[in-house]
């Protein structure tokens, strides 16, 4: 009993809301009031959760002596010692066994784009994550796959390719700001714990995220005019504001407050991108769904 406790905080529940772009395809397909897509989603969304979090403990596993030279990370329940590495190797094959037959009984195509992601994140954890540009690259790769798993899942008719592309420029965007933060938090001991983080600058870094920021918001925009199955009258293209706000803010959490080290914690704690999410998903499904 007492190793549950720090189980359950190495599976990283904070980080699940990351699985929530399952979703994409079940709002944007405009079947989110459907009940039988709207099941089968939820389940995918669940076995997605289970196995990024078999990727944590692998993570931890194989970064377990980095972690411990980390101001935070030293804290997680394996670099501290609370948490034994048999436990969590036992806990992660029993997930796994589990959560892959459960995936292909769900939807074929599903269990085969969960085996991918599974397999092309365990590649992140040993080899892919010190490759310089090929890290994000892999991470945004994770959030597509992400959403083509709810396409599968959804049977879509409507729903358009062009959300791949925002889906990719945006998890690049995060992941390059997290980057970002690991390397002002880190400063000088940055190498010692990350290999990779030697092979980037501040200034690359920015470079990068500026691009992506702006890529994002044209890539966005285009989808909102000229994507198919769209309202004629182009009124998604009011949702546009909202994205722009989303980028500023997170640009300024990056570069002023100084943070973007835990994306998943400044979603369910900054009142104003969340204000603005929520104001842009709204818009979203009044548009799509009474339009």
């Amino acid at each position: 009993m007492t190793m549950l406790k720090p189980l359950f905080k190495t599976l990283r529940p904070k980080q699940w809301p990351k699985n929530l772009f399952i979703f994409a395809a079940l709002v944007f397909d405009v079947k989110l009031f459907q009940s039988d897509p709207l099941l089968r989603t939820v389940a995918g969304f669940v076995l997605f959760c289970l196995l990024s979090s078999t990727i944590y403990i692998i993570n931890d596993l194989v970064d377990i002596e980095k972690d411990r030279q980390h101001p935070v990370k030293k804290k997680r329940p394996l670099a501290s010692g609370q948490l034994s590495s048999k436990v969590a190797i036992i806990a992660a094959l029993v997930i796994g066994v589990i959560c892959v037959p459960l995936s292909f009984a769900l939807e074929t195509y599903f269990g085969w784009i969960a085996i991918g992601y599974v397999i092309l994140m365990i590649a992140y954890s040993f080899f892919l994550k010190n490759m310089v540009i090929v890290d994000v690259m892999t991470i945004a790769a994770g959030f597509v796959l992400r959403v083509v798993a709810g396409v599968v899942l959804v049977h879509v008719e409507r729903f358009s390719p062009w959300l791949y592309v925002c889906t990719t420029l945006l998890a690049l965007f995060i992941a390059v700001g997290k980057r970002r933060n690991e390397l002002t938090l880190l400063k000088g001991s940055a190498n010692a714990h990350r290999a990779i983080l030697n092979e980037y600058s501040l200034s690359f870094i920015d470079e990068m995220i500026s691009i992506i920021s702006a890529a994002t918001l044209i890539a966005y925009s285009l989808y909102t005019f000229s994507a198919e199955n769209l309202p004629q009258n182009h009124t998604m293209m009011l949702t546009t504001p909202f994205v722009l706000y989303g980028l500023f803010r997170y640009l300024y959490l990056i570069h002023v407050k100084g943070e973007g080290g835990a994306p998943e914690e400044i979603v369910v704690k900054d009142k104003p991108l969340i204000v603005s999410f929520g104001l842009w998903a709204l818009a979203v499904v009044l548009i799509l769904y009474l339009a």
